[in-house]
């Protein structure tokens, strides 16, 4: 089956509810390729190596968290940016990508995924005052130790997680956001969590932790926002009876 280019940007438009969210980047179409799309190929990050792998699957349209066009980048079309779009235009691909529309929403959102990964029940927002806070806050099922929790952590990435700081012997209450967000560990401090869960660290977030009494998990930034592609080229592919596809390109950070 095909379904209609414009169809399915528009319906992802109105899902996401992209429109009403600021953002560093322009979501949505950001590269226009043929208007039917029978195969979506998803990944995190529109890299050249995810383009020639949708090249080689016959993809008419990618997916993806990190898109191009991003606020205060170097405009001109040379260099990465000139191989990146003439492959994509060379092969007549569609590029469609969401940052933080794929970030918040509470179904296919990177957070909402990693939180059914680790097992965590969603309770509340990172930010109390913001209905669309980016990240969220819950419950484990049972306490973990710190370590245990790590271990944890790691085994459903599918990579090591680094630990720092000294909080409480058991884990119960965390807080999370994914991608590079360990800035706001500010905001879970705040709020009183044992664990507080991103994909990168920063030399302030190692002091922040112990200084804090709380624990602070790196678990990779592409590794925590891998789901949202997931979720969401999965529930195209149902809605649009079409094909998607995730293709994984590492990436240790």
């Amino acid at each position: 089956m095909t379904a209609s280019r414009d169809e399915i940007v528009q319906y992802c438009e109105q899902y996401l509810d992209a429109g009403r969210i600021k953002d560093y980047c322009p979501n949505g179409l950001q590269v226009e390729g043929r208007d039917k799309v029978a195969r979506i190929v998803g990944g995190v990050t529109a890299s050249q190596a995810l383009i020639d792998e949708a090249i080689a699957r016959q993809a008419d349209m990618i997916l993806v968290h990190h898109g191009y066009f991003w606020k205060g980048e170097d405009s001109c079309v040379t260099g990465i940016k000139r191989r990146r779009l003439g492959a994509l235009l060379g092969a007549d691909i569609s590029l469609l990508a969401y940052h933080l529309p794929l970030d918040v929403h509470e179904e296919v959102g990177n957070n909402a995924q990693l939180a059914k990964l680790l097992g965590i029940r969603v309770s509340g927002k990172l930010e109390p005052d913001n209905p669309r806070s980016v990240g969220l806050v819950g419950e484990l099922a049972s306490a973990m130790a710190p370590q245990t929790f790590a271990d944890h952590i790691a085994l459903k990435l599918g990579r090591q997680c680094m630990r720092v700081g000294n909080g409480p012997e058991e884990i119960k209450r965390v807080a999370w956001c994914t991608g590079a967000a360990q800035g706001m560990i500010t905001q879970a401090i705040d709020l009183g969590v044992d664990a507080y869960i991103s994909g990168e660290i920063s030399e302030p977030t190692y002091h922040s932790a112990v200084e804090e009494n709380i624990h602070y998990f790196a678990a990779g930034h592409h590794a925590t926002e891998r789901g949202g592609v997931q979720a969401l080229g999965a529930h195209l592919a149902t809605r649009f009876d079409i094909e998607f596809e995730f293709v994984d390109i590492p990436n240790p950070v």
